[in-house]
């Protein structure tokens, strides 16, 4: 699939970043000028996840994003539906294989947005960068990740979004439609991918759209803050506590 109109597919789509794999953490750094950095730890600051908890990182790719979450001491698992970006993650590691005990902390899953292989009400903390633009079904995969978390979780999404000052969104389209698939070629990476991104960005609800999803699936106190300008957006929110008798 290189298209953002051919509906992401789910096979398709873990498809394509099967093979962009190898080089997909170098070319996200040198696409997004560094930033990509700043923003995961912005992400790990909202999720703070702590000693004791248990925080599920959706569409965590090589799980580089997922690091963040344990060094106060919390587990962590990384899930996403690309094989070949789990074990890319876990090879990295110095591990073997996907299920199983966890590789340095952090624990890789095989698992699909919409069918989530966890029981309900397990995790603390929810969390999904720059992925959930790639699950066909939105608000599905919203209502899965509040299946999934316990009363009163936190969830937070990190997701490019629609930058404020209109000068500076007409430049951002024309890098995205244009020079990013031409530096993912150069960086050996596969440019049919990347021109699938740069689609499904500009396809993407701005800020408050998502937070309506959000908030439609069943979430509480959604809230978001604009990253570099708008270029990315950190929502959050949480599922509201069973109420005591």
């Amino acid at each position: 699939m290189t298209r953002a109109s051919l509906d992401k597919q789910p096979h398709e789509v873990a498809a394509m970043f099967d093979r962009t794999a190898r080089r997909y953490d170098l070319v996200n750094d040198v696409i997004s000028l560094g930033q990509v950095r700043l923003w995961r730890k912005a992400a790990a600051a909202a999720v703070d996840a702590g000693p004791g908890e248990l925080v599920l990182d959706l569409g965590a790719g090589t799980g580089t994003s997922t690091d963040a979450f344990t060094t106060l001491g919390a587990r962590a698992i990384a899930s996403d539906f690309s094989l070949g970006m789990l074990s890319t993650g876990v090879r990295r590691r110095g591990g073997s294989g996907i299920w199983g005990g966890g590789v340095r902390g952090v624990s890789f899953v095989a698992g699909d947005a919409l069918r989530l292989p966890f029981a309900d009400d397990v995790f603390d903390a929810v969390t999904i960068s720059t992925a959930l633009r790639n699950v066909h079904d939105t608000a599905g995969a919203l209502r899965e990740m509040y299946r999934v978390a316990r009363p009163g979780a936190r969830l937070v999404i990190l997701e490019f979004s629609h930058p404020t000052p209109r000068s500076f969104d007409l430049v951002y389209s024309r890098y995205l439609m244009k020079l990013m698939p031409q530096v993912a070629k150069v960086l050996g990476s596969n440019d049919d991918s990347y021109e699938y991104l740069a689609e499904s960005i500009r396809a993407w609800p701005d800020q408050a759209g998502l937070a309506r999803i959000i908030q439609g699936a069943g979430w509480e106190r959604v809230a978001w803050r604009n990253l570099s300008l708008g270029i990315v957006a950190l929502h959050r929110a949480y599922k509201p506590a069973r109420e005591t008798a």
